[in-house]
């Protein structure tokens, strides 16, 4: 029996209708929520991504700024007009297109963005207000992974979760938002010796380990969750997961596929984060008005 396609797709368009309708509750308080996008250099990918995103604010009223760097600025001119972004009442959320130039400390560059303005989720002090459980912006797609699982009907709770990857992007802070729903989370990656042995134990299995085809039916156990967060490119050019689809979609109970799955909810879970901050600046304003 072929396992339950999880569409990303439809999911994002669900969550998207309710941001818009906040988007416009808020405009009808003077607010318009703003997202800046930061991009450096002429990267084709990235300049695709940052594309998408801004096509997907405008649709629902966010106002999107793109600004775009020369691949050779220097780390302080880019911090610079992050400094700024910070300060602009307008912008709420600010998010650096990565990856950046080698001369540019990344690090460095995201722990400048405030954290009220941390839209992506990548800050120190973001990150560690999610492993504590405090309210912050959660990154975008563990974010996305996790509404996919709760709009399709799947408890989390007392469920062994297996992730394979390790980044800070995905990877960790994935792990850390199913420990917080009652999951038992084992984390595996290249290093794991006898891979099989750990992937065929999970009830949910996250697959983010960004090589095309990686995860086969020899990695699942019947009626597990597969989601894959792999956006890979075959000889052909066509978009492939970390999952080998063909094969585990006659095991599992439920997959993601790619593209249509995680992807969708990436952008979708930026436009959220992007009208939270909004909000809370809103809320923020007039406590001050109040005082």
């Amino acid at each position: 029996m072929s396992a339950v396609i999880i569409n990303g797709k439809e999911i994002g368009q669900e969550i998207r209708k309710s941001v818009e309708k906040r988007v416009a509750e808020l405009k009808e308080q003077g607010v318009t929520p703003g997202l800046a996008v930061i991009l450096v250099g002429e990267n084709p990918a990235s300049q695709t991504y940052v594309r998408n995103k801004q096509k997907s604010c405008e649709a629902i009223g966010i106002y999107s700024e793109l600004i775009k760097l020369p691949e050779e600025v220097s780390e302080e001119e880019l911090l610079d007009q992050i400094r700024s972004l910070n300060t602009r009442e307008s912008i709420h959320g600010i998010l650096v297109q990565l990856p950046l130039p080698k001369h540019i400390d990344e690090d460095k560059v995201i722990a400048t963005i405030s954290p009220e303005k941390d839209v992506d989720g990548f800050s120190p002090i973001s990150v560690g207000r999610m492993i504590l459980g405090q309210e912050t912006f959660l990154p975008c797609t563990p974010f996305g992974v996790m509404k996919l699982l709760e709009y399709s009907g799947i408890d989390i709770a007392g469920k062994h979760a297996v992730i394979v990857g390790r980044s800070h992007i995905v990877g960790k802070p994935m792990g850390q938002l199913l420990l917080q729903k009652d999951a038992t989370v084992t984390y595996t990656h290249s290093k794991t010796k006898d891979l099989p042995s750990f992937t065929r134990q999970a009830d949910i299995l996250i697959a983010a380990v960004g090589q095309p085809n990686f995860i086969t039916k020899e990695h699942i156990k019947p009626g597990a969750v597969v989601i894959d967060v792999g956006i890979n490119r075959d000889d052909n050019n066509k978009l492939i997961g970390d999952v080998h689809f063909a094969e585990v979609e006659q095991v599992a109970s439920h997959i993601t596929p790619v593209p249509g799955g995680v992807g969708p909810m990436t952008i979708t879970m930026l436009l959220f984060n992007t009208v939270q901050s909004a909000e809370k600046s809103l809320s923020q304003d007039k406590s001050s008005k109040n005082m």
